[in-house]
């Protein structure tokens, strides 16, 4: 049976517009002001928004597998709870080990997130080592759906040269996708650890001290300089800072095509966290850290006027009990990141849209047109149109509620939002053209399917 969307304000490209729509095997297939519901199941959408599904740009699921540090959140439990807030489709990092394979990484990820995700998804790959059998494989992973890449200017274990962050830049724009990087510079990171270390201080207090705006600034210039001289597209993930934007706004001043994108806790969130009694601030041990709460204003200020590009989570859940603690008496050991893949689309509805901020829109452009362009969905998805994957939110726009663990589906026991009051909440959402939350509730689990990715579509 087909699904007919009535009486609803449709999040199409050209902006909002009242209208009805149908669905029929797993597509959108006609738009009118009003359409006849024939045989058609009627969804009521009086009032409310339907936006393309939310699609998120940056997730962690079933990271450090077997670990002690291992994430809460595996991939049915996080796909799960992606769904439950709006989000039809993530994008995760397949992380290969050094000397592995890009492929063994592919084969991993598949394996994690088979018939176990709620949610569509796809992967970034992580690239750690350089060398020309890596290399060779960069068109085997575009053979396989996947065109985005992502490396790192921290953490030992993690980061490149700038020579080889360069070559890695070339090579895969010449396949036509995009690189990511995560902007910190892995000396001065750990050079600021083992200055406060040195100092005697070891709360939570002192990890945004360890890495400051600077470390991120630093790191935003050169990988800058790397895309520049690459001659491709580059793309920021997790911008936290008002400098690092400011290095990206004269970059694109020159002329040099570069994405970005932020995180609901760079925007709602701010430094004052670390500075909560006891050990609660572990809860908001994240890298980037929190920022002033000047880098958040300068941040909307950006989301705004269309300078920022994609909203992602960095969903990487770490329970409190048991694992932040293990850095109770070294804040250098507590794990690094937050969760928020339930909470993203109501949270930047609540801050942004309901707060007179950005428009519903811009924040559609930001959570699903753009993400899509830019790793190669567009225009299967991401956007309100004939021919697209029917992934759609029905969202309540006066509906207001309170963020708590104890309500949440993410699989950790806490949430950076604990007890915040937002407006703005998702009703109905469906994948692939069937209806996967009702009322606010997953009843269609498990349904998430891999999407084969193609070059990305610029537009800067």
């Amino acid at each position: 049976m087909s699904i007919l969307i009535r009486g609803g304000t449709l999040l199409c490209p050209e902006g909002p517009v009242r209208a009805d729509l149908r669905i029929a095997s797993g597509k959108i297939v006609q738009l009118a002001p009003r359409l006849p519901a024939g045989d058609c199941q009627v969804l009521d959408a009086t009032g409310k928004l339907v936006f393309p599904g939310f699609i998120d740009t940056h997730t962690h699921f079933e990271m450090n597998a077997g670990l002690p540090n291992e994430t809460a959140d595996n991939w049915a439990t996080g796909t799960l709870a992606a769904l439950a807030g709006g989000t039809t489709c993530v994008l995760d990092f397949a992380e290969p080990e050094r000397g592995c394979s890009l492929a063994s990484a592919l084969e991993t990820w598949h394996g994690r997130a088979s018939g176990r995700a709620s949610c569509h998804y796809g992967f970034h790959m992580t690239l750690k080592d350089w060398d020309p059998r890596i290399r060779a494989e960069l068109r085997d992973m575009f053979l396989a759906g996947v065109s985005s890449f992502k490396l790192y200017l921290a953490y030992d274990n993690l980061r490149v040269t700038d020579g080889a962050a360069l070559e890695m830049v070339e090579a895969v724009g010449a396949l036509g996708g995009v690189v990511g990087c995560h902007c910190e510079n892995g000396d001065l990171v750990a050079a600021g650890i083992r200055a406060r270390t040195a100092a005697g201080q070891l709360t939570p207090a002192a990890h945004p001290l360890s890495r400051p705006a600077a470390v991120e600034a630093e790191a935003v210039s050169r990988w800058l300089a790397i895309g520049e001289q690459a001659g491709y597209p580059v793309n920021v993930v997790h911008l936290s800072t008002a400098r690092g934007l400011e290095l990206i706004r004269a970059a694109r001043a020159r002329g040099q095509a570069v994405y970005a994108e932020t995180c609901p806790q760079y925007l709602v969130l701010d430094e004052s966290r670390y500075r909560l009694p006891g050990f609660e601030s572990a809860k908001f041990v994240l890298s980037p850290p929190l920022r002033a709460p000047a880098d958040c204003a300068a941040l909307w200020t950006a989301l705004a006027s269309d300078e920022i590009d994609t909203v992602g989570t960095d969903h990487c859940s770490f329970d409190f009990a048991g694992v932040k603690e293990l850095g109770r008496e070294d804040f250098s050991k507590i794990p690094n990141g937050i969760p928020g893949v339930e909470h993203r689309p109501a949270l930047m509805y609540s801050a942004g849209v309901a707060a007179g901020r950005i428009t519903a829109h811009q924040l559609m452009q930001a959570l699903s047109e753009r993400p899509a362009k830019l790793f190669g969905l567009y225009p299967r998805k991401g956007t309100v149109q004939v021919g697209s994957d029917a992934d759609l939110v029905i969202a309540d726009p006066a509906g207001t509620w309170t963020i708590t663990a104890a309500a949440q589906h993410q699989n950790v026991d806490y949430t950076p939002y604990e007890g915040m009051e937002v407006t703005g909440r998702v009703d109905t959402v469906l994948l692939s053209g069937e209806i996967a939350v009702e009322d606010g509730r997953v009843i269609a689990p498990h349904r998430g399917q891999f999407v084969h990715r193609g070059p990305a579509a610029f537009w800067r």
